[in-house]
């Protein structure tokens, strides 16, 4: 399936009752609405075996309100999916019963299996390369699946979410990583995947990777494929392990609701790098809704690329003419030959995406546009990309209005990507700022021109008909252009 109406997906989790609301069911999910209510379910299932009675009602008031934001926002596709607490809890039959009364329709109650599955198609469809395993933290559960060249192996899921940890520990870090240790430790699969990365799935190892990112004053605000090395993920666990509820409170970027949760959540995140011997972690904002959203996707667009269909997206939302990507990736093709700026098939899908996203800041004041473009890329709410391309696409955006200069809006981010990342994304920022003079930024004229790359020259082939076109503006950003290739310029007027 894959339709242009709006799709939503209601999380029925052990902790929070979500709803989730996509512009389309499509490759590059954009958010329009998202909402949640920590109902708590599984607060006591541990210790009662039953939902927890303040957490149904808080459960099912959500529901009538999403119910109603459902014909309130127009949401034409709909799903409902419920997880670990109700699935597990004695009266989890009836709290669906009255769950569905609300909902008009039938709930998919997702077994172990389904919700592993589910997580880890949400993590390739926002990362498709990754190699490693999974671990997606509930409030009740823990699911862990390997993952590798696009595909997920089969997994395990365990009672090990800090909801229901709190309630079997009775609040004890101390016994609770008895019952941590224990669960690991079957896990024997799991050793078959040690020193991979860990891709992290869920609220409260969010959090935790906030606060790592408060502490290095990390510039990019951006979660997704945020990478967190192993020793330092451990480090800041241990020490969320040992701070109170109100040191906790405290810390500015920890979310209210997840003070009870955080300690409990570090505790099973450091015992599984410690089980998994994790070279990193590395943060997933995509999980259990966009693998629900990814599987009811056709073929078609499912083997679309992720970057390549958020930067088309965004490019169709704001620049003129969004099919003038496609013409900057073959027109600028020459200046990263074998023998010019060499590059692999993943720097070309880079440059392809930068040639996308060129021209998203025109209608901003002339003054700000490289500063727009450059932080409109850096937070965009594309996946498929990790910090460093992600830099470089900014980059590129930046240097196409600004030419040589250098940003400063966001401080120094020269030690995020290499010094040939930095020639790079500088050569190709110039030749979109060349395209744009030299084709009065219209559709058609640029295929009919072309690169000429010699060890010492740049020549710029222009058919006779529009060497009017060429004018001193011209010649001096293909002259700028030469320069950051160590090459001279020149113009070649043809049939």
């Amino acid at each position: 399936m894959t339709g242009k109406g709006r799709f939503g997906i209601v999380d029925v989790g052990s902790n929070s009752v979500r709803l989730v609301v996509y512009a389309a069911a499509e490759r590059n999910p954009v958010l329009v609405f998202n909402e949640k209510v920590m109902a708590g379910l599984g607060r006591s299932l541990a210790s009662t075996g039953r939902l927890d009675p303040k957490g149904i009602t808080r459960a099912l008031d959500a529901l009538r309100r999403f119910m109603a934001l459902r014909e309130q926002i127009g949401i034409e596709t709909l799903v409902v999916a419920a997880t670990a607490a109700v699935r597990d809890a004695e009266d989890g039959p009836e709290f669906l019963e009255k769950a569905e009364k609300i909902c008009g329709f039938k709930i998919d109650l997702l077994s172990g299996a389904d919700e592993a599955r589910f997580a880890a198609q949400g993590v390739l469809s926002g990362i498709p390369d990754a190699d490693g395993l999974v671990g997606d933290l509930g409030g009740g559960s823990l699911e862990l699946v390997p993952v590798s060249g696009g595909k997920a192996g089969p997994g395990a899921t365990l009672p090990l979410g800090p909801l229901r940890l709190i309630d079997l520990s009775h609040g004890s870090l101390a016994e609770a990583e008895a019952v941590v240790d224990r669960a690991l430790g079957e896990q024997t699969w799991a050793r078959e995947h040690q020193g991979k990365r860990l891709y992290a799935v869920g609220g409260v190892w969010r959090n935790l990777a906030r606060i790592h990112m408060a502490q290095r004053n990390y510039p990019i605000h951006v979660l997704h494929q945020y990478v967190i090395p192993a020793r330092e993920a451990s480090e800041i666990s241990r020490v969320i392990e040992r701070l109170g509820p109100k040191s906790l409170a405290q810390i500015p970027d920890v979310s209210e609701r997840r003070v009870e949760a955080l300690p409990f959540g570090a505790l099973v995140l450091d015992k599984l790098i410690g089980a998994l011997k994790a070279k990193e972690v590395v943060i997933s904002a995509y999980g259990l809704r966009e693998g629900i959203l990814f599987d009811r996707l056709d073929k078609k667009e499912q083997a679309k690329d992720p970057l390549i269909a958020g930067c088309h997206d965004l490019a169709g939302r704001l620049a003129r003419f969004p099919q003038h990507g496609d013409e900057f990736f073959k027109w600028t093709a020459p200046l990263f030959a074998g023998d010019v700026l060499a590059e692999t098939p993943e720097e070309a899908r880079l440059r392809h995406a930068a040639c996308i996203l060129a021209d998203i800041g025109w209608y901003v004041h002339p003054d700000y546009r490289a500063h727009y473009a450059m932080t409109q890329i850096l937070l965009a709410p594309f996946s498929g990309v990790d910090h460093p391309g992600r830099l470089f696409l900014a980059r590129v955006g930046y240097h196409r209005h600004e030419g040589r200069g250098e940003p400063e809006m966001l401080g120094n981010l020269s030690g995020f990507i290499t010094e040939r990342e930095h020639e790079r994304a500088l050569v190709l920022g110039l030749a979109l700022r060349l395209a744009f003079t030299l084709s009065g930024a219209t559709m058609g004229m640029l295929p009919r021109t072309r690169f000429e790359v010699t060890k010492n020259g740049l020549t710029l082939s222009v058919p006779k008909k529009y060497e009017a076109l060429i004018g001193e503006v011209v010649g001096k950003r293909l002259a700028a252009l030469a320069r950051a290739l160590g090459r001279k310029s020149d113009i070649r007027i043809g049939k």
